[in-house]
């Protein structure tokens, strides 16, 4: 078996798809993007498929380590999402090919189903409680949300006052035993960080997500020791090189690896293995499309320190088009009762709706997020 060509589809309502054909008419879609730079890593797939075109796919292992070594330059969001949509592709066509699973590849689940949870409130949080009430009563038993608007390194305690206000009003609204998430989403910086964290203790969070940036992770231990709940990040790291040293340091309790950020399943096995040697848990990333959530289950079903997975159904981000426009097999992410069922179709298990894909990219999109400015002028983390 010999790979044909590498074709890639801008679609909305932020995503960039990628198909792989071979020459026994087996094909494999992935889903390779940095949110906002969808042009970029369209550029460096190309750039790649000057090697893969002609080559085995099913040698997944020497393809990841060419695509990651042999360019001297290595690592990044642009480089590693790019190699992740691809190496999602190639476990698609080795799964089709042999009629199985991924994760039937990958050793075999040890489970049926996982824990999801819904987004509720946006960028800019407000009417959380109503939201919160609704996605419980959709069935979810965990939900996230955005902690803050923007902060400045220093910001007032009316700042930290509203925070606290809205993630107690969700409590309030969903009850004791609701896991809450709440993102910091790297907009606080280390002083409001601490106070922050101390604020939300009494609400029995079920994880604090990016108190800081994870480049600044060395305030990590102080922070982490000011709250009971655990703390989680990782969205931002691209290999199990950038994830080694969160594991060294032991101030992080949960890894949030990204299967189209962070070399792909290839890749994010390995770093789920390495966690699970350091006792961390692993709820993988996903604010994206089928073929990226798909890939993650394959990872959840054999990845014992997995133990709740992302997921974009609904997400304030998916303007026009939603999670599951784009698969054929629209019951292939079956919720009940707060889980999703492991998929047990052939590769992937999503059958993407090629011919809505085209048209969908005819329209494409130009998706960046959003520039936010502080009261005086300065730019503000979004």
């Amino acid at each position: 078996m010999k790979i044909t060509a590498l074709t890639t589809y801008i679609v909305p309502p932020r995503w960039l798809f990628l198909k792989i054909e071979t020459d026994e008419g087996i094909c494999g879609w992935g889903e390779p993007v940095v949110e906002g730079r969808a042009l970029t890593v369209e550029a460096a797939v190309k750039e790649l498929a000057d090697y893969l075109v002609g080559k085995d796919p099913r040698l997944i292992e020497d393809h990841w380590s060419v695509m990651h070594r042999g360019g001297f330059y290595r690592g990044g969001p642009i480089l590693m999402s790019a190699i992740a949509g691809i190496d999602q592709a190639l476990w698609d066509i080795k799964g089709k090919a042999l009629g199985v699973p991924v994760h039937e590849l990958l050793g075999g689940r040890c489970r049926d189903r996982i824990k999801v949870y819904s987004w509720i409130g946006g960028d800019r949080p407000s009417e959380v409680a109503e939201g919160a009430r609704q996605v419980v009563a959709r069935g979810f038993t965990a939900l996230k949300m955005n902690g803050t608007e923007e902060l400045q390194i220093v910001d007032s305690h009316d700042r930290i006052d509203a925070a606290v206000e809205r993630v107690a009003t969700v409590r309030e609204a969903v009850g004791p035993h609701i896991g809450i998430a709440v993102d910091f989403h790297g907009r606080v910086h280390r002083p409001m960080a601490k106070a922050l964290v101390k604020e939300l203790e009494p609400y029995r969070l079920m994880f604090i997500e990016e108190p800081v940036l994870s480049e600044n992770r060395e305030a990590l231990k102080e922070i982490a020791a000011m709250s009971s709940a655990p703390i989680a990040l990782g969205e931002r790291l691209y290999s199990r090189w950038d994830f080694k040293h969160v594991f060294e340091e032991g101030a992080v309790d949960i890894i949030q690896p990204d299967l189209s950020h962070a070399g792909g399943i290839t890749e994010c096995r390995k770093i789920a293995a390495m966690a699970e040697a350091y006792d961390i848990a692993v709820a993988p990333h996903c604010p994206l499309g089928p073929i990226a959530l798909a890939a993650c289950l394959q990872l959840d079903a054999v990845s014992y320190n997995c133990f709740i997975q992302e997921q974009s159904l609904g997400i304030h981000y998916n303007t026009g088009n939603d999670l599951l426009d784009y698969a054929k097999n629209k019951d292939v992410f079956r919720y009940e009762d707060g889980f999703v069922a492991i998929p047990d179709g052939p590769g992937l298990g999503v059958e993407i709706d090629e011919d809505y894909v085209k048209e969908q990219a005819r329209k494409g999109h130009r998706w960046r997020n959003p520039i936010w400015r502080h009261a005086d002028g300065s730019f503000a983390e979004w």
